[in-house]
C-alpha cells in the first residue's frame, strides 16, 4: 500500500492549525492542543517543517510558530518532501537509485511517469485549500485534481 507516513500526516494537521490562524504565532503546546497530538510529537515535526522554510520559529516570551509563507502558497509536495525527502515511489524513480536490476528493467520509465504524476497531483493542492473539508455533506463527491504529465 502507497501512504504517506504519520509523521507527515501530522505535519499537515499541524500545518493546517497555522494556516487556520494565519499570521497568529502559536507555541508548540497549543499546537499539539489544537491538533489533538501529544507534545513532543509536534515539537518533533517543527524541526524539519523549519528546515524546509514552511514555518519560522520565534524566541522570547511572546515566541513559537507560524507559518514562513501564506497557505496558499505551500504545496502538499513540499510538506511530504520536508518529512520524507524527496518523493520517490520505486527506488528507480530516483534519479540515483541504488536498484540492482535497473539497467534490464522495462518498467522503470513507467514507474518514473506515475511518480511524477502524483508529484505534480500533490503540487496542484496547496494548504489553503486543505483546510476546506472535500464534501461537508458527505455526498461522496471529490474535489479534483488536475495532473498531467508531458511524454515525448
Amino acid at each position: 500500500m502507497l501512504r504517506v507516513t504519520k509523521l507527515t500526516d501530522y505535519a499537515t494537521v499541524v500545518l493546517t492549525v497555522l494556516a487556520a490562524r494565519a499570521g497568529e504565532v502559536l507555541s508548540s503546546n497549543e499546537l499539539a492542543e489544537q491538533a489533538g497530538l501529544e507534545p513532543p510529537t509536534v515539537s518533533k515535526l517543527l524541526k524539519p517543517l523549519a528546515q524546509a522554510g514552511l514555518v519560522e520559529g520565534l524566541r522570547g516570551v511572546h515566541g513559537g510558530y507560524r507559518l514562513a509563507r501564506d497557505a496558499q502558497e505551500i504545496t502538499l509536495i513540499e510538506i511530504v518532501e520536508a518529512m520524507e525527502g524527496p518523493l520517490a515511489i520505486t527506488e528507480c524513480s530516483q534519479d540515483h537509485g541504488q536498484c540492482g536490476i535497473a539497467h534490464q528493467c522495462g518498467v522503470r520509465a513507467n514507474w518514473r511517469l506515475i511518480n511524477d504524476v502524483v508529484a505534480e497531483a500533490l503540487r496542484g493542492v496547496t494548504l489553503a485549500q486543505m483546510l476546506h473539508p472535500l464534501s461537508p455533506s458527505g455526498d461522496g463527491r471529490r474535489r479534483a485534481i488536475a495532473a498531467r504529465v508531458a511524454t515525448t
